[in-house]
């Protein structure tokens, strides 16, 4: 059954929800700017400093499962209050930190507000939205997740150049602390409660997916060593447990039968797919701006935005025109636009040409506007409201899994003898190809 509230009341509480989601999102990408800083203070190196993020999304990963249950059995209203005092707790934490250990047990904390919250307010989006705007609705999800992104180094560049990189903290604190108290105000308990009992091997199962994504990650940075094979092994037998368990547990903590959905499973390896050439550009194009165009790391960051800035931006016109024209047009211009910038960076490589690698990068980024959240719609179309919590949480799950396969594939190509940077550039040019005959066979 769909629930409903006044007009007033439910376009308030959406933009609580995508505010809350934008802080959320920014706070991913905030912390790259600020490893010199806190290298520096903590006397550390910036490979452990990076682990403010890599911690982060580990978490992140081992908490997306677990939003279907909390969503169940957890009033919406008390769950998003709970995530953005969690929230704010870790950053009070990392911003008082006297030491690196504390700030990355406030990234941790954090890491679980982000990690339930992705998945819980798409589902909610995506449940109180007629099928018939579900586009336009996702459309500013992808809106505001994707500018928040490319605006949280800015931020934080920005904050750090004034102030000390705790006032990033603040920032957040502030944000959220308003948040919490219109959510408190305005907030709504919009999915039925069906609660069922907490699986405890299912979540051994999760800290085995993390194992391994962790070791997936080292893997592309350092190589194989004995120490990575054993933690990739336990992670692949305790990942294989928990979806073997899933399977079998007649209320699993995770419904990964949705994946005999044809449309779910179609959706789902597109919007996959899409996010792999998205976070694959996000790793070739500083390094040809860098190591081939020889350009400063400032400029390199500057020549990113404007394709940031067109990602954000289509996300909301593609999900216009998902609403009026159907998902078969919108991700075949999506698919052709990825092709049409791997291709042209591919061609051009060699020719040095700043505007003409900035312009393929706005390609790129751009069909993946008419990609990632059209295809996620498509999945969702497929559900009934019921099911849509296991949707979206298997969705971002996949993403994120997708994300570290097409960064270790990415690393181990240009680490190649023979491929190198060029040779990647050309082998995600097929994959792209392959991606827009899956679009034109599967849509």
């Amino acid at each position: 059954m769909r629930m409903t509230v006044s007009n007033r009341t439910r376009q308030i509480f959406v933009v609580i929800l995508l505010a809350t989601s934008f802080i959320f999102s920014i706070s991913q990408s905030a912390m790259t700017t600020l490893y010199p800083m806190m290298s520096r203070q903590f006397e550390l190196p910036v490979s452990t400093i990076q682990w403010l993020t890599t911690g982060l999304m580990l978490t992140m990963t081992i908490m997306m499962p677990l939003s279907p249950w909390l969503l169940r059995r957890v009033a919406f209203k008390w769950l998003l209050l709970s995530l953005q005092a969690i929230f704010i707790i870790g950053t009070v934490l990392a911003l008082i930190a006297p030491n690196f250990m504390w700030v990355m047990v406030g990234r941790i904390l954090e890491g679980v507000a982000v990690g339930i919250l992705f998945p819980s307010f798409q589902s909610v989006i995506l449940m109180m939205t007629p099928e018939t705007v579900r586009g336009t609705a996702m459309g500013w999800v992808g809106l505001v997740m994707g500018s928040a992104l490319a605006v949280g180094p800015i931020v934080s560049g920005v904050i750090s150049q004034f102030f000390a990189w705790r006032a990033v903290f603040g920032f957040f604190l502030g944000l959220l602390a308003l948040l919490l108290i219109l959510t408190w105000r305005y907030g709504q308990s919009l999915v039925p409660l069906r609660p069922n009992a907490l699986d405890c091997r299912s979540i051994v199962g999760l800290v085995g997916i993390a194992a391994l994504l962790y070791a997936l990650q080292a893997l592309g940075q350092i190589g194989i060593n004995w120490q990575l094979g054993i933690i990739l092994l336990i992670g692949c037998v305790l990942s294989g447990d928990f979806i073997w368990r899933q399977y079998h547990l007649k209320r699993p903590l995770l419904d990964l039968s949705l994946l005999r959905y044809r449309q779910f499973r179609q959706g789902l390896l597109l919007n996959n797919s899409a996010y792999i050439a998205l976070i694959v550009m996000t790793v070739l194009m500083p390094l040809y701006f860098q190591n081939v165009l020889q350009l400063a790391p400032f400029w390199s960051g500057l020549l990113m935005v404007p394709a940031a800035v067109t990602l954000s931006v289509l996300n909301h016109y593609a999900g216009r025109l998902l609403d009026r024209q159907g998902v078969r047009i919108v991700m075949r211009i999506g698919a052709c636009c990825i092709v049409f910038g791997f291709v042209g960076l591919s061609i051009t490589f060699y020719e040095h040409l700043i505007i003409l690698a900035v312009i393929f990068s706005i390609f790129a980024e751009a069909g993946n506007a008419f990609m990632m959240m059209p295809a996620m719609t498509f999945a969702s179309d497929s559900l009934t409201d019921q099911r849509m919590p296991d949707g979206t949480a298997i969705i971002t799950t996949g993403r994120q899994i997708a994300g570290v396969i097409g960064v270790l594939l990415a690393t181990t190509l240009i680490e190649t003898n023979g491929i190198g940077l060029s040779g990647t550039f050309i082998c995600f040019s097929a994959l792209a190809v392959i991606m827009l005959g899956m679009v034109w066979r599967l849509v």
